[in-house]
């Protein structure tokens, strides 16, 4: 066997390959991530053999040529190389390079693993796959806005390349998860359900995504409130809406951004952040009395500096597995409004703890909830201050260690490599 038992409570010494483009802490799924494999290997003396091209911010790393200390168990980065051009290609180098890579590491280099884990499909050959979105799902909700008489002309290539890039990974998706021998985790019980309806899927764990809940605290963010608000020229006056993540699309910003009109004789300023191209919105933005009501900022690893600028977290989703940001909004005492297509919806008490949407793509309803918090501000106190001590109490990160350690032990039992 390649793995052996620990004589400690029976628990195993598991050497595990985690094949991730890149991890950060300012990406949600990457950022996930991190802390399961931190955990891993500095709480649970694993040894993780890490394949991405990007690691930043990641404690106890090692390049794979460098010496290993503590015995070896440490997280090995094995540097997958990369190439400049569009997603798609970026992407396709990607998948083909690292899985030549780990072959031969197993092959030639001795470095072979008991499991491999993936968040996403990265690789033919995992054992477990963690699944942050079902394309098939996503592509259905989201078609209507990528049609092209929906953007500028100069901007077709963008939404061309995004639905090439959502074709393959449905192709993908028919392949690898109809596998049963793949063992899948879902990040909701939202995205267990559309695997069992596009796959079949019925035997899917779920372990939802988790905060920091040292990191994300209303302490953290009122403490800096004041100096955010002035960085980012927000007046106290002003309700200032939030929206964290990459592919708008997805995230509902068209239909935020249509909302603006019906809130135009309120004092609201919306803060995007995100990768994505404002360029896109260029049509929508034309509509809103003043473009000063809309910021965009590019991702920060300080992402508590964004929560401490905003009143109110807003997460109109189309279609999202889970969505971090809603999770690290409530820890931070933020209220939030959450769509129902998001996974993370399933912690809010609708009323309480945050609101609910119930038809994303709805313009009014997000103007009419946008309205109720704008108008209440006793409300905005009391729904942040029960968001925070519901997370606080119940959704960090050693919970979601634990039960993923607990998952890919009983993998290896069930299927024990020779």
């Amino acid at each position: 066997m390649l793995y052996h038992v620990c004589h400690w409570k029976g628990r195993f010494d598991l050497r595990l390959a985690v094949v991730s483009p890149f991890l950060d802490r300012q990406h949600g799924t990457e950022s996930c991530v991190v802390e399961q494999i931190e955990g891993l290997a500095l709480q649970h003396d694993w040894e993780i053999h890490l394949y991405a091209q990007r690691v930043e911010q990641v404690q106890g790393v090692r390049l794979s040529t460098a010496l290993r200390e503590n015995g070896g168990k440490s997280i090995v980065w094995h540097k997958v190389s990369n190439i400049p051009g569009p997603q798609l290609l970026k992407y396709l180098w990607w998948f083909c390079v690292n899985q030549l890579q780990r072959w031969l590491d197993r092959s030639f280099r001795d470095t072979k693993t008991d499991l491999t884990y993936s968040p996403g499909i990265n690789c033919f050959g995992a054992d477990v796959i963690v699944v942050h979105i079902v394309f098939h799902e996503f592509l259905s909700r989201v078609s209507s806005e990528l049609q092209l008489r929906r953007v500028p002309m100069k901007s077709w290539y963008l939404i061309i390349h995004r639905k090439l890039y959502y074709r393959l990974a449905m192709f993908l998706e028919s392949r690898v998860y109809r596998n049963t021998r793949v063992r899948l985790i879902a990040v909701s019980s939202l995205v267990a359900r559309q695997l069992k309806t596009y796959f079949g899927r019925s035997d899917v764990a779920v372990i939802a995504n988790a905060v920091d809940t040292h990191r994300f605290t209303p302490e953290e963010r009122l403490t800096r409130r004041s100096k955010r608000r002035e960085f980012f020229g927000f007046s106290d006056k002003e309700l200032v809406l939030l929206l964290i993540g990459n592919d708008w699309k997805k995230k509902g910003l068209d239909s935020l951004l249509k909302a603006f009109p019906l809130l135009s004789e309120l004092f609201v300023r919306l803060l995007v952040v995100g990768s994505d191209d404002p360029r896109l919105y260029e049509p929508l933005l034309a509509k809103i009395a003043s473009p000063d009501q809309v910021r965009f900022e590019a991702p920060s690893p300080d992402v508590v500096s964004f929560y401490a600028a905003a009143d109110v977290y807003i997460g109109p989703s189309l279609e999202d597995a889970f969505g971090l940001p809603i999770l690290e909004a409530m820890a931070c005492g933020l209220p939030v409004i959450a769509s129902v297509h998001a996974g993370a919806s399933e912690f809010i008490r609708d009323g309480e703890t945050g609101l609910i949407l119930s038809d994303p793509s709805d313009p009014f309803e997000i103007a009419r909830l946008v309205r109720r918090l704008y108008e209440n501000a006793y409300l905005r106190g009391k729904m942040g201050r029960a968001a925070s001590i519901f997370v606080q109490a119940n959704c960090g990160w050693s919970q979601n260690v634990t039960k993923t350690r607990d998952f890919l032990e009983s993998v290896l039992r069930d299927h024990p490599q020779s």
